[in-house]
């Protein structure tokens, strides 16, 4: 059967027990504004031609070194961003119960976050960081402003929701989805509270799994890098465990833990998927480039092309969609070939039309759309 009719079959068979599953997501919080790089500048507004490559940025940076340059920032929007807060609010379209734990303003909400925050019942622990995130064609560059995630810490978490209020929400969230290590410097020790303190005082739960994305640790060091990949591992006790990464994640994993590090083919991407959830002892890791993904589970490796577009609406928050559509179908029971289609879904959609779609959204999507051929 053709992959894209198996996951619209078994989405349609189980999309109605999504609103019987909850989901916890944390822990950080930004807001994004998203730029687009000025190469020249015609009139007011939005009158002016944009520097759509990457390398067209890089050769303007570098053909001012020992001099100096000015590059205006043209602002296409201002909205919630973080990993968390975009993975969130795409699970929640999605039709599943959706709290939020992380930094979205303290005391008070930044307004970007408002109607988010009420629609996840959030608990709030800092404010937001700051991102600049710049568009290119061929991908973003993304500087942060983040001095204020030092107060996401377990102590905090207990503090701002009562540690009975806390232990309660965990012990009854079938999917905690805990992202961004990479920017919040207490995470680590967050995981190992949650390992050696919460979770050991619960019962089992039929449905409870964790998901985790790293959020792209190469500015960390290796030895931090391998703490927290081998402490993944003590997740597994008591509930499904995956990993998340995108292909540049995925590379930078394996070579930090000795494995084959490869390219964006399908062959490579099954095989960084296998070697890394082995090595880690993982139930599943997926790796996902952008038109394209892999994911390796105890029983085999599965992969799907992608619905890669050249031309995005927005590409900031694609590989958090990627993450919901694939999170999402794993709590719902759906096969790993259909949720890594539907994954690939929820992605496509997203940088098209800069919206979170719901589960009969990627339906139709999956019906009218066709599977990239190639990448841009």
């Amino acid at each position: 059967m053709d992959s894209k009719i198996a996951a619209v079959e078994e989405l349609s068979a189980k999309a109605n027990e999504a609103s019987n599953r909850s989901v916890l997501v944390g822990l950080d919080g930004f807001v994004d504004i998203i730029i687009n790089p000025v190469d020249q500048r015609f009139g007011p507004g939005d009158d002016y031609k944009a520097i759509r490559q990457m390398t067209d940025f890089g050769d303007r940076i570098l053909a001012a070194a020992g001099k100096s340059t000015n590059i205006e920032m043209g602002k296409k929007m201002e909205k919630l961003g973080g990993n968390g807060p975009i993975l969130a609010n795409a699970i929640q379209q999605a039709g599943l119960l959706t709290r939020y734990i992380g930094a979205l303003g303290d005391p008070v909400i930044h307004p970007v976050f408002e109607d988010f925050a009420k629609r996840t019942d959030a608990v709030s622990l800092a404010e937001p960081g700051v991102t600049h995130a710049l568009e290119f064609r061929d991908g973003k560059i993304m500087l942060g402003l983040m001095d204020s995630l030092e107060n996401v810490t377990y102590a905090n978490m207990v503090e701002k929701m009562g540690e009975g209020a806390f232990l309660d929400l965990l012990s009854r969230t079938d999917l905690f989805a805990i992202v961004n290590w990479t920017m919040l410097p207490y995470l680590t020790q967050i995981l190992q509270a949650l390992i050696d303190q919460v979770y050991p005082n619960f019962g089992p739960r039929d449905h409870r799994s964790f998901f985790f994305d790293l959020a792209d640790p190469e500015k960390r060091s290796d030895d931090d890098l391998i703490g927290v990949l081998r402490l993944l591992h003590r997740f597994c006790a008591f509930g499904s465990t995956t990993l998340g990464l995108n292909l540049k994640e995925a590379q930078h994993v394996s070579r930090v833990l000795g494995l084959f590090v490869g390219g964006a083919g399908e062959d490579d991407i099954r095989a960084m998927a296998r070697n890394i959830r082995s090595e880690l002892s993982l139930d599943c890791v997926v790796v996902h480039p952008t038109d394209a993904a892999a994911c390796a589970t105890k029983d085999d490796t599965f992969y799907s092309k992608g619905f890669y577009t050249a031309d995005p609406t927005i590409t900031t928050g694609a590989g958090d969609h990627f993450n919901a559509g694939f999170s999402v179908s794993r709590l719902l029971g759906l096969s790993p070939q259909s949720s890594l289609v539907v994954g690939c879904a929820f992605s496509g959609h997203y940088v098209r039309t800069a919206e979170s779609p719901s589960l009969s959204t990627i339906g139709s999507f999956l019906r009218n759309t066709d599977f990239a051929t190639i990448a841009g």
